[in-house]
């Protein structure tokens, strides 16, 4: 056996510090709860950066697309029917939408608010499942005519409910005899959604594709078409395929391409974070080091009595290393269990703080998500734990070694 039963019960009788050792269990208790706090601070900060990215990525292609195929300026789609069915015939497509997408302003009383209108039909506004689990008491069969959905929080910035007015203004006027006129046109909110997005929630309003040929002039024609696939992982391939399908026709983008920059940042920021946190835990690891140190000076006189009825140095650094693998072992698995289970109800615990502070600690304004999300990676969480044990390990390899130098002659001598 690597470590006998001996070796163990030195080790643990070493841990249990009499009074007059109290400052060196101060120290391995430091250590302690250093190693248990940087776990935990890790694999928290970790699974929220991946719960993050995770609830972004599903919200940004529960909206669009992973391809977008948008129309040449002045040449819209005019046979989108065709077009949408003959990408939906590609093996590995499972939707392909046809919409107008433009920017607007909305007016109603004394307030106006820039937002962007998405056009399409009803049918293919129930494929959209985070849109359809996100409607707020709609009538999905009354969206037509001049009937539109809004975003909740931008029905609250314009303080309007269902069956209100409002009026949409497009920069792109049109031309009568008086020169560029704006289009103005009011409409009825049947309903709003909320998926959870403050970016879409804020900015977004939804019309029948009909009535949004109609208002913006592009009569039997749509600006862009959204493909969803069956499997995101196929993007490179798939995007391929489409361009050589439409030829130079369309333009054609991916939802990395829209998004690179803030995902990349979101990746960076994952990294670094990761990189000084792991210095939480390899200064207790330091920590680690200075008690084993400290209580290797004040057991000289132990260390040198074990050396004469005959053990060796291997020994007693197996009980010096004993004593750090358990600081480290102990450590690392109650902050494993403190990371997940404040992971597990991280909700409940941001809206608890929140009830004592009085303030909003997680805004959409800034984070763009509704919730604090936090998605447990459990290779992650085998990695923090791997690296935590390493280092405490580690930290116990000099100070054991220390103990193992250690004369007994010299030892009792001074005693």
């Amino acid at each position: 056996m690597l470590f006998c039963k001996f070796e163990r019960m030195m080790a643990w009788r070493y841990l249990r510090a009499k009074r007059k050792e109290g400052f060196i269990s101060v120290i391995t208790g430091f250590a302690f709860t250093g190693i248990a706090l940087g776990v935990a601070t890790l694999i928290i900060v970790m699974s929220v950066m991946n719960g993050f990215k995770s609830e972004l990525l599903s919200r940004i292609l529960g909206l669009n697309g992973h391809i977008m195929l948008v129309s040449t300026p002045g040449y819209p789609f005019t046979d989108y029917d065709s077009a949408t069915a003959s990408l939906e015939k590609l093996e590995g497509v499972k939707i392909a939408i046809p919409m107008i997408e433009k920017q607007i302003l909305i007016s109603t009383g004394n307030v106006a608010e820039g937002a962007m209108v998405r056009g399409f039909n009803k049918e293919d506004l129930l494929k959209k499942e985070v849109l359809r689990a996100g409607l707020k008491n709609v009538n999905i069969e009354a969206f037509e005519d001049d009937y539109v959905i809004l975003g909740e929080r931008l029905a609250d910035k314009l303080g309007v409910i269902v069956g209100d007015e409002i009026t949409l203004i497009s920069p792109n006027g049109k031309v009568t005899a008086f020169g560029t006129v704006p289009r103005m046109k009011s409409y009825v909110v049947l309903g709003t959604f909320n998926v959870g997005m403050y970016e879409y929630d804020s900015n977004f309003v939804f019309m029948p594709l009909a009535a949004a040929q109609k208002f913006f002039g592009l009569y039997g024609a749509a600006t862009q078409i959204d493909v969803t696939l069956e499997n995101g992982d196929q993007l490179k391939e798939m995007r391929r395929a489409i361009e050589d399908s439409v030829g130079l026709d369309a333009y054609v983008y991916d939802w990395k391409q829209s998004n690179a920059a803030f995902f990349n940042a979101i990746d960076v920021e994952r990294n670094v974070m990761f990189l000084i946190l792991t210095l939480i835990i390899l200064v207790a690891a330091f920590n680690i080091i200075t008690g084993l140190i400290m209580l290797v000076k004040d057991k000289g006189r132990d260390i040198a009595v074990l050396r004469t009825m005959g053990a060796t140095k291997s020994m007693v650094m197996r009980i010096f290393m004993l004593d750090g693998a358990y600081i480290g072992c102990v450590g690392t698995l109650i902050g494993l269990i403190l990371g997940v289970v404040f992971c597990v109800n991280i909700e409940h615990i941001r809206h608890f703080l929140e009830m004592l502070s009085g303030r909003d600690l997680f805004s959409a304004e800034i984070y763009f998500l509704s919730k604090l999300p936090a998605e447990i990676d459990w290779k992650e969480v085998s990695m923090v734990t791997i690296v935590s044990l390493l280092l405490s390990f580690l930290a116990t390899v000099y100070p054991a070694y220390r103990a193992a130098k250690y004369d007994p002659v010299e030892a009792l001598r001074y005693e």
